[in-house]
């Protein structure tokens, strides 16, 4: 597929997910869910699953209805942060050189976690923070609604249909498309549904991300 051109006349803007997309948590996501299931006498694999699709308190009132959801967010919390002190962590291949090559300015990221555990996560990574970061405490309506990433184009003065979003899971593309923006999707086999474009990987992407906000404005390549 074939992005969507930015608007001729205008600056362009680069909003990044950041767990699968630029930092690969997987490993991580699945240790504190498991530690959190074992605490609750759960089954662990049973709880991934439902992580995976779901916000911690719908997951909660999935597999854990019998339980106090703030108790049951407490505890994730912990683990959360225990996992950032802690935790094995690495960027993904090109990440570090994607971010120091795009302008200060002209992206943001835009995340489900929260700014303390990115910023701990990034800077054991070595990767560059931007000044913008929308997450999860920022907006009442997290992804797949749009509010996140409206909200980052917002706080960067950018129109929507100027900005790329870079995305690896179903929630995020949606959000990014209801938000009227080009979505791209990276680090996946196959092409999350809506993506108006689709790479293996994100160092595969890195090229095309940097052409998009660098092309001169109008350019349909972008």
């Amino acid at each position: 597929m074939t992005s969507e051109p930015a608007r001729p006349g205008r600056k362009k803007y680069v909003l990044f997910d950041v767990d699968g997309t630029l930092i690969d948590a997987v490993s991580n996501q699945r240790r504190v869910w498991a530690t959190w299931a074992e605490r609750y006498g759960l089954d662990p694999d049973e709880v991934y699953q439902v992580a995976l699709r779901t916000r911690p308190m719908e997951t909660f009132a999935q597999i854990a209805a019998d339980r106090d959801p703030h108790e049951c967010l407490a505890a994730l919390h912990e683990l959360e942060d225990d996992d950032v002190r802690s935790g094995v962590y690495a960027a993904f291949g090109g990440a570090a050189e994607l971010l120091h090559d795009l302008s200060p300015g002209s992206w943001a990221l835009v995340t489900s976690n929260y700014e303390h555990r990115v910023r701990g996560r990034f800077q054991r990574t070595g990767l560059p923070m931007p000044d913008v970061i929308v997450d999860a405490a920022a907006v009442e309506e997290g992804k797949p609604s749009p509010v996140p990433y409206l909200q980052a184009a917002a706080r960067l003065a950018a129109e929507p249909g100027d900005c790329l979003v870079i995305e690896d899971a179903p929630s995020g593309v949606r959000s990014g498309l209801r938000a009227g923006m080009t979505v791209w999707g990276v680090n996946a086999a196959v092409p999350v549904q809506g993506v108006h474009r689709h790479f293996a990987s994100l160092r595969e992407a890195a090229p095309h991300i940097l052409a998009f906000a660098s092309a001169p404005h109008g350019d349909p390549a972008a």
